[in-house]
């Protein structure tokens, strides 16, 4: 059965809502163009502001102990927004060079924060240059001064897009999103070592190159308490049209539900119990269904 998606928000004229994560209590979200984080009460359905000038800041991610980073596409950085209304730096550099425009965030037990790395050129200023020569996967590990170390993981990535680690902490799983041509949109998994290093990573599922009217990838995804990967993917443009799949951790597709909007971005489960899903749109919208399913996630 297809789920009922609710919508909380309309577009606000400003496009491109992402990241949302549960705190437990409230969903925020961002609102890349507008600069800010906002959250839904999901009691009563308000929607307000949490942070301002967020500078096109897109994922989310909560740490083990509650504390929110995000990646700031247009500072070309991950930052950590604390409760006193701070912002501080993780980090906005790799090998000396400038970060590109960071776009989603996975953190770990032990406080490493993975997170990708693509070029978004709609997410910063027609002004900046790129310094990297590549689009990959970072991996940002915290340091007994409160530093961060940041490192290259991914060596075969041309655009990732969202990324999401197993409960077990064990596996990476990865979205290859781009449009080059030769280049196949997938999900990927790849095994995480014990020295911090990704393996060779399985395809999971494959979307297949780019050609005029093809299948748009995976934009962001979530997990549910059995395993399973919660996936937005899909567009107006051609194939089955804009869904949130739902994958197995082998990459079997248990279900596909039609989401009423032409791009979904990004989705996570919250709610008192666990079971509501909340999606969010290139246009801008914020959609609630009530799934069946219970989700997962390591806080709160």
């Amino acid at each position: 059965m297809d789920w009922t998606f609710e919508l909380l928000m309309k577009p606000r004229g400003i496009p491109l809502t992402e990241g949302p994560v549960w705190d437990g209590e409230q969903m925020l979200f961002t609102h890349i163009h507008a600069n800010a984080i906002l959250r839904l009460d999901v009691a009563t359905g308000a929607i307000g502001t949490w942070r301002t000038g967020t500078n096109r800041t897109n994922g989310l991610a909560f740490d083990s102990q509650g504390r929110l980073f995000g990646c700031c596409s247009g500072g070309r950085s991950v930052l950590r927004f604390d409760p006193d209304g701070t912002d501080t730096v993780a980090t906005d550099h790799v090998d000396g060079k400038r970060l590109n425009t960071p776009n989603d965030l996975a953190i770990d037990r032990k406080g490493r924060i993975w997170f990708s790395n693509p070029i978004n050129a709609g997410n910063w200023d027609a002004t900046e240059q790129t310094e990297l020569p590549d689009q990959s996967v970072l991996r940002c590990d915290p340091q007994p001064d409160g530093s961060y170390t940041t490192t290259r993981v991914t060596f075969d990535t041309t655009m990732p897009n969202g990324v999401l680690l197993s409960q077990d902490q064990r596996t990476l799983y990865v979205a290859e999103s781009g449009y080059t041509k030769g280049v196949p949109r997938e999900l990927r998994a790849y095994p995480i070592l014990d020295d911090g290093s990704l393996g060779t990573f399985t395809t999971l599922f494959t979307w297949g190159e780019d050609a005029r009217g093809a299948h748009r990838g995976i934009d962001g995804m979530c997990l549910d308490r059995d395993g399973n990967i919660l996936a937005t993917a899909g567009w107006e443009v051609a194939g089955s049209g804009p869904m949130i799949y739902v994958f197995s951790p082998a990459g079997r597709v248990l279900e596909t539900h039609p989401v009423p909007a032409i791009r979904p971005t990004n989705c996570a489960f919250g709610g008192p119990n666990m079971t509501m899903l909340f999606v969010t749109t290139t246009e801008g919208h914020l959609f609630r269904a009530r799934t069946g399913r219970v989700g997962w996630s390591m806080y709160p």
